[in-house]
């Protein structure tokens, strides 16, 4: 996970205090998603504006009593005049571990507040709502799971007519569903799936990327494919999801970002649900999104973070196209602005995020492996010269251009006669021959063989791309496969020009 260097200064001006913390949070962001993909941690939430007052007050160091938590805690319950600002005060402070401790220690203090929560007062009952918020988020699970009384109520009020109440109610569900199996099934037997399937309607942005948010935290759990996904797949959810996949949504980017994610772990869940979802148009519809996206990233109008949608899109696409259903669904998409997207989408994040470039080739290589269309039109939009600038690219990227090579190779004489026609292609075949990766040197001696026995020509080009003494050097690698690859090719194609 993506950390900070530490802390800033506190002698910080406040503008350097925020900068920095939008560069936190940017991390922050990056890193939730990527636990995401590897399925390594479990993840929780505040609302925006409250992680940057958090973070700002780490900043500041405050130094918290218990007597003055104390203190908060009994203006709170006498009722008097005082009780809102005492309520704001105890929402400030809950950014920090140590008053959340020290809160939760007191004598009926979550009964309290739980009772605030569902108090007339419109002004109350909001701040207790940030309170029960900022427990939820809790690192100590004995801390966040001490709203779990309030749960009833939350989704009570997700039917109220403020949006930032059912905004805060949806995290708070978020966050607690994220702590263990037994607090799931009480929200399931309380209804949430249906009541989250009534969010997802909801014409505001953040009530939609709230729901969202609080359904991928039921989805990701272990035993989401034997008792969320069906009752997620029984309803109207996963046509909304998609739905908002449109890059025209009227509820905006991180709506998109939830629902992406929630469909990738639907997916991945274990139960079928490949033939349901391409039936409700998820091809199609995350298709339009890549091509829209590279679009943008093309004409320089791409949006601050849109990395974060692209990556659970392409994953889902992957799969899609690597499932039994994938042949009868191709036809969906835009063949050439499907690629044209995915190559300016790898070359864009090339270097700043090597990985989304893994997943766009991985889906690259989904999308040819078979299929004549697709590699025909990756030759005719003259894509195959920007993969030669990847080969130096290790963590997978090399091997993924090698595959997809090797895809296009496959289909025939005439595709590896383009490919030949490409004035870099044996010069960077060459240099993966030079390196000490096993795959890459294995899948190069492939690509190789498939081009040299289709096209005659293309021997004598290797040989003045100085191939020979490359296919020399690895006859004696220490692999053994790789020895008797180098040597077939040796036997077969240039035993008349060995030095």
């Amino acid at each position: 996970m993506l950390r900070g260097n530490g802390a800033p200064s506190r002698t910080r001006s406040r503008a350097g205090s925020v900068e920095e913390i939008k560069a936190r949070r940017r991390q922050q962001e990056w890193a939730l998603r990527k636990a995401r993909r590897e399925k390594q941690l479990v993840s929780k939430r505040l609302l925006r504006e409250l992680q940057e007052d958090a973070e700002e007050m780490e900043i500041r160091e405050p130094s918290v009593t218990q007597e003055e938590v104390s203190q908060l805690y009994q203006r709170i319950q006498r009722g008097s005049e005082g009780r809102l600002a005492a309520l704001r005060s105890l929402c400030q402070l809950l950014h920090l571990k140590e008053v959340q401790k020290m809160f939760v220690g007191l004598e009926n203090s979550m009964h309290v507040l739980i009772g605030l929560f569902t108090s007339n007062l419109a002004s109350v009952q909001l701040e207790a709502a940030l309170c029960l918020l900022h427990l939820s988020h809790a690192d100590d699970p004995s801390i966040s799971l001490m709203c779990l009384p309030a749960t009833p109520y939350l989704l009570t009020y997700l039917s109220g007519q403020s949006v930032k109440f059912t905004e805060q109610c949806l995290v708070i569900l978020g966050n607690v569903a994220a702590e263990n199996e037994a607090v799931r099934n009480q929200l399931l037997l309380q209804g949430v799936v249906q009541a989250l399937e009534n969010c997802l309607q909801s014409p505001h942005g953040a009530v939609v990327e709230a729901a969202a948010y609080s359904l991928f935290q039921l989805l990701q759990a272990k035993e989401a494919g034997e008792k969320i996904v069906p009752a997620v797949l029984q309803t109207s959810l996963t046509p909304r999801l998609i739905h908002l996949l449109d890059p025209e949504s009227e509820v905006g980017m991180p709506a998109a970002v939830e629902a992406a994610w929630c469909l990738h772990y639907i997916m991945s869940s274990g139960v079928s649900s490949d033939k349901v979802l391409i039936s409700q148009g998820l091809v199609h519809q995350a298709g339009i999104l890549l091509i829209a996206l590279g679009r943008a990233i093309d004409s320089g109008t791409v949006a601050d973070g849109v990395e974060l949608l692209i990556y659970p899109v392409v994953r889902c696409l992957g799969n899609l196209m690597a499932s039994r259903e994938a042949p009868l669904h191709r036809s969906q998409l835009d063949t050439h602005g499907v690629l044209q997207a995915l190559s300016s989408i790898t070359s864009k994040f090339l270097h700043s995020q090597p990985s989304l470039s893994r997943e766009c080739l991985w889906l690259l290589n989904n999308l040819t492996a078979g299929d004549e269309r697709f590699c025909s039109a990756f030759l005719s939009l003259g894509l195959v010269a920007a993969l030669f600038e990847l080969i130096p690219f290790s963590d997978g990227i090399n091997t993924l251009v090698l595959m997809l090579l090797g895809n296009i190779a496959e289909m025939g004489s005439e595709h590896c006669e383009k490919l030949q026609q490409q004035k870099e292609i044996f010069s960077a075949l060459c240099t993966v021959l030079r390196t000490s990766e096993v795959e890459a040197v294995r899948l190069t001696l492939e690509v190789l063989n498939l081009i040299l026995s289709h096209c005659e020509q293309a021997c004598e080009e290797f040989v003045n791309q100085s191939g020979i003494p490359a296919l020399e050097a690895i006859q004696y690698h220490s692999n053994k496969e790789i020895r008797v690859r180098a040597n077939f090719l040796m036997d077969r194609y240039f035993t008349d020009k060995a030095m």
